[in-house]
């Protein structure tokens, strides 16, 4: 699996990084390389109306265990995130195929379809439609940076978005799913640990937050007399990211924008993007609540109003029991530990785990980075990661 993921790196990577932005060519090169491999193996090979690519190995009964991740890039990323997944599950796919025996159950390799959303700003575009939860009237309304409209564009790659709804039969005979990730954060380098059981993905809420105050003269308006919209956005988040803290989760000011935006006016409207994660949906809604009372203090503060623009929310997704004691034996046996960890990231995991009993095994990441050229992971601990990931699926697809 290393060597495959080499072998990708080369083809679709480089000095400045992963170049497998979803629905371009060097996409479909990197797909090119799994039907390459996968058409060595005995199995079924099918593209979904998401454009999701399945492998599937026939095994005594028709339910189905799936292992997947995505093979899509963010510009300029790394050579480990969800590549890493679809190798390891490919790994395992050889196993099986080479076992004298049909496995108990069958069992599938998944290649998702735009994970990143880095182009049309929709994540876990393919599992999303899967499971059922895309909402296709604002598909229709997306363009990436170049203004090529969404619908266009996929249906360069065989996807109609009419259509889509067919995908959701994928799920029909699925028992579990599981997914082998980099962590894409510090924690299991910080504990010198290569691998981690990882107990579910965090739950986001994302707001825009325009704050309205008064355009005036940098050099006639008095500061006590000032309605500043950026002093208001800054007291927010200051603030924003004492909520993080107190309530040991992470909260993020993403992006900022002051308007009229020249050095000689005060800015009389400033917008800003509110990003926040936790594990706990109590602890999330809790954050959320401050978070508003925070955004309206900041603003009559400065003699400003402020209003929220829903973006996005997931709710925290706490992966299967059963499935995640499995990955707890593997971790253990792999690594003599059995430290766990929530994602701070979501993956396709977060939507199958809506709908099919879902568990993840995260390797460590170097220095926490990814999304990256500079993220990497010791060979070593990729070993690990994709040991404990082959064992954890083995007793998912041969149940005692």
């Amino acid at each position: 699996a290393i060597r495959d993921l080499r072998e990708l790196a080369s083809r679709t990577g480089g000095p400045a990084g992963s170049r497998r932005l979803c629905w371009t060519p060097e996409w479909a090169e990197a797909r090119a390389l799994l039907r390459e491999e996968l058409s060595t193996l005995p199995v079924t090979v099918e593209q979904d109306e998401a454009g999701n690519l399945w492998a599937y190995l026939r095994g005594q009964s028709a339910d189905t265990v799936v292992v997947g991740s995505h093979l899509d890039s963010v510009p300029a990323g790394g050579w480990l995130d969800g590549a890493l997944g679809v190798m390891g599950g490919l790994e395992v796919l050889r196993s099986l195929a080479s076992a004298p025996q049909p496995p108990k159950r069958s069992f599938a390799l998944v290649d998702w379809a735009d994970e990143e959303g880095a182009r049309f700003s929709r994540s876990l575009f393919g599992s999303g439609a899967v499971v059922g939860t895309l909402d296709l009237d604002i598909l229709r309304e997306r363009k990436d940076k170049w203004g090529n409209a969404l619908p266009e564009v996929v249906a360069e790659h065989g996807v109609a978005l009419d259509a889509m709804e067919g995908a959701r039969t994928r799920l029909e005979h699925v028992v579990a799913y599981l997914e082998l990730h980099i962590e894409q954060g510090p924690v299991l380098e910080q504990h010198g640990l290569g691998v981690g059981v990882v107990t579910g993905t965090v739950g986001i809420e994302r707001e825009r937050l325009i704050f309205s105050g008064q355009a005036a003269h940098a050099g006639t308006m008095p500061m006590h007399m000032r309605r500043d919209s950026l002093r208001a956005m800054s007291r927010f988040a200051l603030e924003l990211a004492e909520i993080g803290k107190r309530h040991n989760g992470v909260t993020t000011v993403g992006s900022v924008s002051a308007w009229p935006g020249v050095v000689t006016a005060v800015p009389g409207t400033t917008t800003c993007t509110m990003d926040m994660r936790h594990i706990s949906a109590e602890s999330l809604a809790a954050m959320y609540a401050e978070m508003k009372t925070a955004a309206q203090a900041a603003a009559e503060a400065e003699g400003c109003t402020v209003e929220l623009e829903h973006i996005f929310r997931i709710p925290p997704m706490i992966f299967d029991a059963t499935l995640v004691d499995s990955v707890r034996r593997a971790v253990k046996a792999v690594e003599g530990h059995e430290f766990s960890l929530p994602s701070g990231a979501l993956h396709d995991a977060s939507e199958m785990a809506r709908v099919v009993p879902t568990a993840m095994v995260f390797t460590s990441s170097i220095a926490g980075l990814s999304h990256t050229k500079e993220e990497d992971t010791p060979d070593e601990h990729l070993a690990m990661g994709i040991t404990a990931f082959h064992q954890a699926v083995m007793e998912a697809v041969n149940p005692a």
